[in-house]
């Protein structure tokens, strides 16, 4: 049950992510190149310099495979390629408000999809499955239009 406190840690960070992001942008002067900067240094800071210690110190900085590590770079490069998909909405003149819930409405839709194309189901998937699709699309439109005005 320790995943769950991990997901919950994830989906708390990508929450305050992006008016966190739009802040930082809007006070580098709107520059987005600037804000994708900094979203880097702190991606090296992290997702470099942590597991370069962790490993070092427990032996374990050797074992890579080819197709690990490119699997593993690939998924990093769209993480990146999101953040910069949101600093340019941003840029474009969205808000967080909006940004954020069709992102994240629509990432669901998207890792479902994909991953049943990936390991197809054994068995057909129970229709609740495209409801809860219409059902996720619909929340994030209605995140969308009754968001509290600023």
């Amino acid at each position: 049950m320790l995943w769950i406190i991990f997901a919950l840690g994830a989906a708390l960070s990508w929450g305050l992510y992006g008016p966190a992001l739009h802040r930082g942008q809007v006070d580098l002067g709107g520059n987005p190149m600037r804000a994708l900067l900094c979203v880097g240094v702190a991606y090296f800071l992290i997702g470099v310099l942590v597991p370069v210690i962790t490993l070092s110190s427990q032996g374990q900085l050797n074992g890579f495979t080819m197709k690990g590590s490119i699997g593993a770079t690939v998924a990093g490069a769209l993480g990146a390629a999101g953040a910069v998909c949101i600093i340019f909405a941003f840029r474009s003149g969205g808000l967080p408000t909006y940004v954020m819930p069709l992102v994240f409405a629509g990432a669901p839709l998207v890792n479902v999809l994909y991953s049943m194309w990936l390991h197809p189901p054994k068995t057909s998937p129970n229709p609740l499955l495209y409801l809860g699709f219409v059902l996720a699309a619909l929340g994030g439109g209605l995140v969308l239009y009754f968001k509290p005005q600023s």
